[in-house]
């Protein structure tokens, strides 16, 4: 089988090498599966150049989620479950980046046939981040405000819906023009575009004089997801689940302490591995419901066969690309 593979880190471009290795076979309690299509994410790239919150160690396959079909089961009743279905691709150490996988049972999600495979191959890491933030971290209440930084991504966009959706409403910070300009068609409560040099919270004043802001997501860091902090009100509460700047959070002590404000990290894999087989099924529902009403679906950017990863790869980490990148591990439609 081919597979997507790093015998060190490094940049994508340079340290993948696409090569032929056996098939593996699935243990007791695992499964092999045959991948369709993986999503190029922003973790997975992060994996590669050692930057990643696990580390892998090198030789490596790159890859943590995708669709793919259950072909073949090492034992057990969940194996014996998910056999000849086609299934969401959890793998939360990477590795589906080649044709034949091999995850445990557990993390082979059955998934409605009336979902599309592109919308499967995004099933979990954007659309679990999104709802799990907004509806059991923050617990954001009908008719409040939220404000979040790199409005434009794939989650930001779902986070947008999801306000339309549960009835809260967003400040969608982004700092391009055409940025703010993807924004509009899905109806944003408010779009600020912020630059260095500029002060946020001045912004904020400005253009929502009326808002108290209580609730932020910040996947920037740096400057801008500094500046988050005096933006907050009373009782405020900033999630911070990314560092796209790969600089760090600055500011004063005194921030947080007038006004009780509050910041703490969320990290998808932390977080899922607190939970319980209910809690974690219950979520898998949601999504495939939310996913079915049009809310977290992932836009498409374009998809690519395996051999013509270097393309994916840069296509992936083109600024102000709209939708995500896949991998094709069969014809590309």
């Amino acid at each position: 089988m081919r597979a997507l593979v790093f015998d060190r880190f490094g940049e994508p471009s340079e340290v993948l090498q696409l090569r032929e290795l056996p098939p593996p076979r699935p243990g007791p309690g695992q499964v092999r599966v045959r991948m369709i299509a993986s999503p190029i994410n922003p973790s997975d790239l992060l994996l590669i150049r050692g930057a990643y919150g696990q580390r892998t160690q090198p030789p490596a396959v790159p890859g943590f989620e995708g669709v793919g079909v259950v072909e073949e089961s090492g034992g057990g009743f969940l194996g014996w479950r998910v056999l000849g279905k086609r299934v969401a691709v959890l793998n939360s150490h990477g590795g589906n980046w080649q044709e034949q996988v091999v995850i445990p049972a557990r993390q082979a999600v059955p998934v409605p046939d009336d979902l599309p495979e592109e919308q499967v191959a995004s099933f979990f890491v954007n659309p679990a981040t999104a709802l799990v933030m907004i509806t059991r971290v923050l617990q954001v209440p009908r008719g409040e405000w939220l404000l979040q930084t790199a409005a434009n991504s794939a989650l930001g966009k779902m986070i947008i819906r999801l306000g339309h959706a549960l009835g809260f409403h967003t400040i969608n910070v982004v700092r391009r023009p055409e940025a703010r300009d993807e924004l509009r068609s899905l109806r944003p409560d408010a779009v600020i575009l912020w630059k260095e040099g500029d002060d946020l919270s001045q912004q904020l004043r400005d253009q929502l004089p009326q808002v108290n802001l209580r609730y932020a997501v910040d996947a920037v860091g740096g400057l801008l997801g500094s500046q988050i902090i005096s933006c907050l009100g009373f009782g405020g509460r900033l999630v911070v689940y990314g560092t796209l700047s790969g600089q760090p959070l600055q500011f004063s002590p005194r921030e947080l302490m007038v006004n009780s404000r509050r910041i703490e990290g969320f990290w998808l894999a932390e977080w899922t591995r607190n939970q319980g087989p209910l809690s974690m099924l219950r979520l898998f529902r949601q999504i495939a419901r939310w996913m079915r009403r049009g809310v977290l679906v992932t836009e498409v950017a374009a998809q690519y066969p395996l051999e013509r990863f270097q393309e994916a790869i840069q296509r992936a980490q083109t600024s102000g690309r709209s939708g995500k990148v896949l991998l094709r591990f069969g014809p590309v439609t």
